[in-house]
């Protein structure tokens, strides 16, 4: 099937497009840079020039595939209604050429805010009043009404692996920095996680086998706590592991602060059962002792 992606030179996206390509599949990638062109054209993929907000160039990238996957998004949390509106409007693009066709649109939306404090399961549906990017998803799957194969995966917050700058990055570089492993309160709030590779995986299957309307979970490990995080970032870099009052977090990890605070344990269960998919690479824990994160 010949494929576009979005987000395809990104952590997760250069991940997907190398399991594409083993399973059979040509892919077009959507690269804004020089470098990113070279490393898709590296990696056996067609490239696209363009970027998120070049609705032209992501109508046609649409219209030359047979299916879709979006996993650009522009995290700029400094401005990020702007983001989300980027964020939508490319979803509707996109979808206006594949309406009609039945081809799949497969995209990527995140799992934290789904239940809070509550483990989220497949079969909740996004809440557009939870989050921003949940209500993009809510539009998103109204495509389903228009002819769209459409489905979303939701991804844990922490999509690990070596080359991540996620969240795991951020706390190691505050530990450095504040010369303590920190986490807020009693470090019970829960985070679900899963590693770049088993995700690619589940955007492969998404694309082959979703019905529309379907969401599914790339989590692999359900739930681990900020105090386990911790512990393990202050094992490694020889630093106290210490608890930091919720009314300091601001001030100690920043803009992170709100993320850690949230308790979102997630299961992929439905997800391995409908798709065959089943996480085969080092869970968050493992994945921090191999030391990559550290280097």
């Amino acid at each position: 099937m010949r494929t576009f992606v979005t987000g395809a030179s990104g952590f997760i996206g250069s991940a997907v497009v190398p399991e594409l390509i083993a399973a059979g599949h040509q892919v077009l990638g959507l690269a804004r840079s020089e470098a990113s062109a070279a490393a898709l054209a590296a990696a056996g993929a067609q490239v696209l020039r363009g970027d998120l907000n070049d609705l032209p160039s992501l109508r046609s990238g649409a219209q030359q595939s047979e299916g879709v996957i979006h996993l650009g998004f522009i995290h700029d949390f400094a401005n990020f209604e702007a983001s989300i509106r980027t964020d939508i409007n490319a979803i509707q693009a996109m979808g206006e050429v594949l309406a009609g066709s039945n081809r799949p649109f497969v995209f990527a939306s995140g799992s934290l805010g789904v239940s809070p404090g509550k483990l989220a399961t497949e079969d909740m549906p996004f809440d557009a009043a939870a989050h921003p990017r949940a209500a993009n998803a809510v539009e998103a799957l109204k495509l389903k009404n228009r002819g769209v194969r459409i489905s979303a995966v939701r991804l844990a917050p922490t999509v690990h692996g070596p080359g991540d700058h996620g969240f795991v990055k951020v706390l190691v570089d505050v530990a450095r920095q504040r010369g303590a492993a920190g986490y807020i309160g009693d470090g019970t709030s829960r985070w679900n996680a899963v590693h770049r590779l088993d995700a690619a995986r589940l955007f492969r299957l998404a694309l082959e086998k979703a019905p529309a309307g379907a969401i599914f979970h790339g989590v692999a490990d359900e739930s681990v706590t900020q105090r386990t995080i911790a512990g393990l970032i202050g094992k490694k870099l020889r630093l106290p592991v210490v608890s930091i009052p919720p009314q300091a977090a601001g001030e100690h990890f920043g803009w992170l602060a709100r993320f850690l605070a949230m308790d979102q344990p997630a299961s992929s269960a439905l997800t391995q059962q409908r798709l065959g998919w089943k996480p085969t690479h080092p869970g968050l824990i493992e994945d921090l002792e191999l030391g990559h994160y550290f280097a």
